[in-house]
């Protein structure tokens, strides 16, 4: 049985929409479509909405397939070593997360998707995400059906935000993603648009996107899938 490939990338801005932009190529012409984890506001004072080209090429390749993301609010008010939505109650997540919903419908980015940065949310965010009429969450060792409360297994191989990115590491997520590929498991890969700057990482992404379509995988990205109503016969 063939599995499944889910190919994600975090940390886009102006600084790194380069990178991304020839990452983005390099996986067209393996098709292979992104996941595409965006936040409103990083560190360094980076704002989405002041990034008008930014905004232009996220909605440019959604248009052609990709996936859309939520990935947080403010990142650049979290502490250090905490994830933002790793230790927040039910009411603060809550609030965090309108105020990044109003963001993305006025860059017309809104999504239904939401993965934690660090792959990190509390129950309280958990709580709070179908409130504000999120359909999927995804974690580091799960994908989580909100609507359905029904969660699917697959752990994230990643590359830099949280992950590691030293040599041995990246030898390492790429000997896991082909054992993952070779079981017809799903497989989720994340790198950070900063990483893919860098040839080591950017190189074991490429190395491991390709094991995993030599082993039969399919692309897809983050979604949320409706029932299918059955007609009785």
């Amino acid at each position: 049985m063939n599995g499944e490939l889910i190919v994600s990338v975090s940390g886009i801005r102006d600084t790194t929409r380069d990178a991304a932009i020839e990452f983005a190529g390099e996986m067209d012409a393996r098709g292979v479509r992104l996941s595409l984890l965006v936040a409103p506001r990083l560190k360094g004072k980076y704002r989405l909405v002041d990034d008008p080209a930014t905004q232009s090429w996220l909605r440019g390749r959604r248009h052609v397939g990709d996936a859309i993301v939520l990935h947080g609010y403010d990142q650049a008010a979290t502490k250090t070593r905490r994830a933002e939505f790793a230790t927040l109650p039910r009411h603060e997540a809550t609030l965090r997360l309108k105020a990044a919903d109003r963001v993305m419908e006025r860059v017309q980015l809104r999504t239904r998707l939401f993965a934690a940065p660090r792959w990190d949310a509390s129950a309280g965010a958990l709580a709070a995400l179908p409130e504000v009429g999120f359909r999927m969450a995804f974690g580091l060792t799960s994908m989580l059906d909100l609507e359905r409360d029904v969660a699917q297994r697959a752990r994230v191989y990643g590359i830099g935000e949280g992950f590691r990115a030293e040599p041995w590491w990246c030898r390492a997520l790429v000997m896991g993603a082909a054992r993952t590929a070779r079981r017809g498991g799903v497989l989720r890969l994340a790198v950070s648009a900063a990483q893919l700057q860098r040839s080591g990482p950017r190189q074991a992404m490429f190395d491991a996107v390709d094991l995993a379509l030599y082993h039969g995988a399919r692309s897809e990205v983050y979604r949320w899938e409706p029932a299918v109503a059955h007609r009785a016969a």
